[in-house]
């Protein structure tokens, strides 16, 4: 076969007759296999293999391959979910260090903000930012772009809101670490006489149900067909399982206006976000009457990022979804977003949002799989004024090809995705624009170990 010279090309038509016949045979389970190209090219020639057998031998070894391939991708986006879902043992010790600063250092446990500017939290002509996380380095970020980008940090005010365990720890941090001339307050979730059982018991029903506690902390794998499924569809989902959203921190931003009352627009920030642009000009611009001011994510070329419509979010299969919403309809963006509270207290927003978060855990989570973004898709259509997209660049955790003079440019960029900067699995070319902003010259920075990549 290897050695004959064949003008005429029949050797080819024969082979290719062979190649067909071999592409539809059964590959015997005792077949043994070489390991390589090249030593399946010895044994032909020593074994003096017929060509179906060389053409059968090949096939075994490259689905071998291909499948040793895909379980190794699988894996990979398994280790790459857990990473993210895990705290790096040096933010785990920032906490624990500061909180036990909280415990013996009466510094730490200073008033915030000091008694002469807590009329300041109340007033409207400061540009007020409201962050929630139990994240403390991520914190520090936030604040420290925002601040360090504004053309006026005395007209700052930071609502920093934080679980009742990262409480002490957030305090520590920000009543060491003044932020003057910007104001910097705590609070737990515990601090807020309105969120009780009675105005979130949908949320509680979601942090306590066994079946949905179950689907975001259990075996991730069990039960997944791998076979009929691809990597990136994986992806997505096990995205959509990350613990975070069943967080109630996560679910905060849908009760703004009643835990800030006296209050007329702020803007909403994640702490997943760089601050690169003085941001004040977000409360000057109109939203006709609208309550969310959001950057829409279905005006772009990429699939990843900017192409997202509401049938990418949404189960239409299920006629309750079906029958109320046009799965062509624009998507818009969490993660920064200007809110006028007061056209948001004569709406139904919170309401819509939890009827239909009730109905998506009476259909055992069919409507829909990922997060808090969904349900208030839902809950604030007709009430979004889309803003020009240069104020928030998305996809810094997921797309490894975001352009840098887009980063440069962009007023907030967004490491929304698994690839966190303050994570091992971040992407080394994106995460200068996130470390510039982290004290390394603070002690605690420095004795957690949390080094500058």
């Amino acid at each position: 076969m290897f050695r004959r010279v064949d003008h005429s090309g029949r050797l080819v038509r024969d082979f290719q007759k062979i190649l067909n016949e071999v592409k539809s045979a059964d590959i015997p389970d005792n077949l043994k296999l070489p390991d390589s190209f090249d030593q399946l090219v010895l044994e032909t020639q020593n074994n003096q293999y017929d060509a179906r057998t060389f053409a059968l031998k090949l096939r075994a070894m490259m689905e071998k391959f291909e499948r040793e391939i895909r379980e190794s991708k699988f894996a990979e986006l398994m280790n790459k979910h857990f990473a993210a879902s895990s705290v790096p043992k040096g933010i785990y010790c920032l906490s624990l260090r500061l909180t036990d600063e909280y415990s013996s250092n009466a510094h730490a446990r200073k008033q915030l903000p000091s008694p002469e500017l807590l009329p300041s939290l109340t007033d409207n002509s400061y540009h007020h930012f409201v962050l929630s996380t139990d994240n403390i380095l991520a914190a520090s970020v936030v604040v420290a772009s925002t601040i360090q980008s504004s053309l006026k940090p005395e007209k700052v005010v930071f609502h920093v809101i934080t679980d009742k365990k990262t409480f002490a720890g957030m305090h520590s941090w920000f009543a060491l670490n003044p932020v003057s001339p910007a104001i910097v307050e705590v609070k737990g979730i515990h601090q807020f006489d309105w969120l009780t059982r009675e105005n979130v018991p949908v949320l509680e029903a979601v942090e306590g149900h066994s079946s949905i506690r179950n689907y975001y902390h259990g075996n991730h794998i069990a039960g997944a067909n791998l076979s009929s499924t691809t990597p990136r569809i994986f992806a997505s989902k096990l995205q959509a399982r990350s613990p975070k959203y069943i967080s109630l921190l996560n679910h905060l931003r849908i009760y703004l206006p009643e835990l800030f009352p006296n209050l007329d627009k702020v803007v909403f920030l994640d702490d997943d976000v760089v601050i690169q642009r003085d941001l004040s000009p977000l409360w000057e611009i109109d939203l006709r009457g609208k309550v969310n001011g959001a950057v829409e994510t279905c005006k772009g070329e990429d699939d990843w990022v900017m192409s997202k419509r509401f049938k990418n979010y949404f189960n239409f299969s299920h006629p309750l979804i079906a029958e109320n919403l046009d799965p062509e309809e624009c998507a818009w963006a969490y993660g920064m977003n200007i809110f006028d509270l007061r056209a948001w207290r004569q709406t139904g927003i919170r309401e819509a949002y939890h009827a239909w978060l009730k109905e998506n855990l009476k259909s055992n989570l069919t409507m829909w799989k990922l997060g808090t973004l969904p349900p208030a898709l839902i809950a604030f259509r007709g009430h979004v004024h889309p803003i020009d997209p240069s104020w928030h660049l998305l996809g810094l955790g997921y797309q490894i090809k975001t352009d840098i003079e887009s980063v440069k440019k962009a007023a907030v960029i967004h490491y929304n995705g698994q690839s966190k900067p303050w994570l091992h699995i971040g992407f080394e070319h994106l995460r200068p624009f996130w470390t510039k902003y982290v004290n390394y010259s603070n002690d605690f920075i420095r004795n957690c170990h949390i080094l500058e990549s």
